[in-house]
């Protein structure tokens, strides 16, 4: 009789956590829920040494698309009941490149129309509007709808975003397209809302300035805790990594 032995293959890798960054960087995340939306990466940008990345937007890591479209989908939903009938007036503007998808099933469950920014001139398409998002490695941020007149009304406008960071870019966008349209209403969407209390008030007073609503819709709250040598340490681990790869 012979005997024949199961040799086990290999374990399953642990899911990815976004530990290893935050540990050598000394980045801690705190807020209820915060970890488990999102883990932290490595960035090669000399204003920004970490990249959030979110366990459920399927961007960056696998994540069941059920998941990823339902997460928007739920957001989307929670806008449509804070904006009761004025819903049916709203249009969806989602940040390129991150947010694109979100965007889009937010848009789903709002049931509204859709646009995605692009950092992509397309000759014989009429530029939109823009703004500008500081932080990153490519700034300028346009709008191309197909529908010129998609963002002509002044019915509720929604941008959504992966994470809110400080709101900067968000402001941003605010002055751009209320000086080419002013509307009575926005709505900032995202996953997550890690802004200061002096980032929530700049917000506020941007929508005094401006003579309009802003409300917030994330799926939790918290804050980014770095040390003052962030993105000296972030220098030191990117050079570290190019030199070993």
């Amino acid at each position: 009789m012979n005997d024949h032995h199961h040799r086990p293959g290999p374990r399953p890798a642990p899911p990815w956590s976004g530990d290893w960054v935050a540990d050598r960087l000394g980045v801690t995340l705190r807020g209820e829920g915060l970890p488990a939306l999102l883990g932290l990466a490595l960035r090669e940008n000399p204003k920004r040494a970490h990249l959030l990345v979110s366990h459920v937007l399927g961007k960056h890591i696998p994540q069941r698309p059920a998941l990823v479209h339902g997460t928007g989908v739920r957001l989307g939903r929670r806008v449509r009941e804070l904006l009761g009938p004025d819903a049916e007036d709203a249009v969806v503007l989602g940040y390129a490149e991150t947010a694109t998808a979100l965007g889009h099933s937010v848009a789903d469950g709002l049931g509204a129309p859709y646009l995605h920014s692009t950092r992509r001139a397309v000759p014989g398409v009429r530029q939109a509007g823009g703004f500008e998002e500081e932080h990153s490695h490519a700034t300028s941020h346009l709008l191309l709808p197909e529908d010129p007149a998609l963002l002509t009304g002044t019915g509720p406008l929604v941008l959504v975003d992966d994470e809110l960071s400080t709101g900067r870019t968000v402001r941003n966008t605010l002055h751009a397209l209320h000086r080419r349209v002013p509307r009575a209403r926005y709505v900032i969407v995202a996953l997550t809302d890690l802004r200061s209390a002096a980032d929530d008030e700049a917000l506020r007073k941007t929508a005094a300035d401006l003579g309009t609503e802003v409300d917030v819709v994330a799926l939790c709250a918290g804050t980014v805790e770095l040390p003052e040598d962030v993105l000296e340490r972030g220098r030191r681990l990117v050079a570290e990594q190019h030199a070993v790869s």
